[in-house]
């Protein structure tokens, strides 16, 4: 199977880094333009450079905006009025008891992790629609399935990506437009791999040495029995924004390594 998204426009929110910028990486790779964004013009300058040097005739522009509120959409919508392809990947994460967790941190999380969808789907869906494809991807976590006892606000905005994806898909039924949800387990993204620096110098033990025993330690249930890679989620998010996927819509699917326990999707 050849992926070819020639001629298609995609926008990755949140694509300087992580899961996002490998996103834009295979999305680029299988033909798509695709548009980055992030929150400074440092860190989306970087990544284009980065992506203009491993594929010099990459059609890749940036978009500096923060997507936290409807006035960081607006201009990320104002900067690029159509895409074929929207990826909302931007989203925050962090352990915090709930006892501690105030109720600006969760309108934060609110905000970040559903509200930046939310609105950016809201503007580009009707003109997929009009065009009869598209395609649409939230990116959820297993966490919306396994809420951490620790995350709870975390898991409560993913668990809503989840749902807002399938009821999209319903709402776009007969369009040609395609609406997912992709939930990674524990990944190594940059984002991981500063938060288990600490442990990783105290130990001696490289970052993937312990990011296995984290695996091992918090999410016993996974399969695979170690930390996916950004590659390994981007692999699944840019299959579900191909012509191939077609037939899949208002779907979880589940990068997870098996750590949600259960035989149903």
């Amino acid at each position: 199977m050849q992926i070819n998204l020639t001629g298609k426009i995609a926008v990755v929110t949140g694509s300087t880094k992580g899961i996002g910028f490998a996103t834009a990486k295979g999305l680029l790779e299988a033909g798509a333009a695709v548009v980055i964004n992030g929150r400074t013009a440092e860190a989306v300058d970087a990544a284009i450079a980065v992506l203009k040097k491993q594929q010099p005739q990459a059609d890749v522009q940036g978009v500096v905006a923060d997507l936290s509120d409807a006035r960081g959409c607006e201009a990320l919508t104002q900067a690029v009025a159509h895409c074929d392809i929207l990826v909302n990947n931007a989203g925050i994460f962090g352990p915090l008891d709930f006892f501690e967790t105030d109720d600006a941190i969760w309108q934060q999380y609110f905000d970040v992790n559903v509200m930046s969808g939310v609105r950016l789907a809201r503007h580009y869906l009707p003109a997929m629609a009009k065009a009869q494809w598209g395609r649409v991807i939230f990116l959820s976590s297993e966490s919306a399935f396994n809420i951490p006892a620790d995350m709870i606000h975390y898991g409560m905005s993913k668990t809503a990506c989840t749902s807002i994806a399938r009821g999209l898909a319903k709402r776009m039924a007969g369009t040609g437009v395609t609406v997912n949800s992709v939930l990674p387990g524990p990944t190594m993204s940059e984002g991981v791999a500063q938060m288990l620096q600490e442990q990783s110098v105290q130990s001696g033990l490289s970052l993937e040495q312990v990011g296995t025993e984290f695996v091992k330690a918090h999410r016993p249930s996974s399969v695979i029995q170690r930390m996916a890679t950004t590659e390994e989620v981007a692999n699944m998010i840019v299959y579900a924004c191909s012509m191939q996927a077609s037939a899949t819509s208002g779907a979880a699917l589940r990068v997870d390594g098996g750590v949600v326990d259960s035989i149903a999707p």
